[in-house]
């Protein structure tokens, strides 16, 4: 199996994958799964002629699983450190959920060099904390300390619950119904359950309460070419509160809503993601 190891007081070791040839596309997963979730878009990917790159991001997957190093700026590190390793160019990096928090943060850091466009998927970004500078945000204290009470106290049990809200849509009288099947519901939680414990919990903050303001200034700075995409009826990060005001603050961002779509978008409605993302990688 493909690593990359990357250094540190504890060496962690990144599973990829690198499949097909043509212009790079790299899928950064959400929390907490792992590049498996890329399962109906990578052949579509590769079908369309590009070379698809998913990885596992550290304490999830089959990456290592340290006790710490989970925060954005180590992620972001890890990114770069996979795209030095395989010397990609021209690379449209893909975020879904808190891997689009990896998106921004790389490009604020290590700048466009590397980078030919950037998708926000159902993304964390520009801030989900709601705090007295971010009022609209749409995390509080009271929602991210409910999240690791859960994952502290019976894991298993809240990946149950969250699994159905990550696949749920809509409300109408008979109330938020699941978009998935309930195999591939499963399967997700059963990915999520061999993440890492710590991994699990320390995500919470990250994504929760890192600021990608500035990030997301940064990239609206480079001038990389952005794609929102996000459900209207995601109940994990709510479209108002993340890729309505990402696009907003990216000057010339393209902005595709999905009616109907619940968080996990990317396998409730695969056909409409991959149509949508194709366009914008042959724009």
């Amino acid at each position: 199996m493909p690593r990359l190891t990357v250094p540190g007081s504890t060496d962690v070791d990144l599973y990829y994958e690198d499949h097909g040839t043509g212009a790079p596309v790299v899928l950064i997963h959400g929390w907490p799964l792992s590049g498996r979730s890329w399962e109906a878009q990578v052949p579509a990917l590769v079908a369309a002629g590009h070379r698809v790159i998913t990885y596992d991001r550290r304490g999830f997957g089959d990456s290592s699983q340290p006790w710490t190093g989970y925060d954005y700026d180590t992620f972001s590190a890890d990114l770069d450190a996979l795209l030095t390793h395989l010397d990609v160019t021209g690379a449209t990096l893909v975020g879904f959920s808190m891997g689009g928090g990896e998106v921004v943060r790389y490009i604020a850091r290590y700048g466009s060099s590397r980078v030919a466009g950037a998708v926000l998927a159902a993304a964390v970004p520009p801030y989900l904390y709601k705090s007295d500078d971010n009022p609209d945000g749409g995390l509080d204290d009271a929602t991210i300390e409910q999240f690791e009470t859960g994952v502290k106290t019976d894991r298993i049990d809240f990946l149950e619950e969250f699994t159905t809200n990550f696949f749920s849509a809509g409300k109408g009288l008979t109330g938020p119904k699941v978009r998935v099947s309930e195999p591939q519901r499963q399967y997700a939680r059963h990915i999520a359950e061999f993440a890492s414990p710590k991994g699990t919990l320390d995500c919470i903050a990250a994504f929760g309460r890192t600021d990608f303001r500035g990030d997301v200034q940064a990239v609206a700075a480079s001038g990389v070419p952005v794609l929102v995409i996000h459900g209207d009826s995601d109940a994990v990060v709510p479209f108002e509160v993340s890729g309505k005001r990402s696009a907003e603050l990216i000057p010339g961002a393209q902005l595709h809503v999905v009616e109907g779509g619940p968080h996990g978008i990317n396998a409730s409605h695969a056909e409409e993601f991959n149509r949508v993302l194709l366009a914008f990688l042959t724009r």
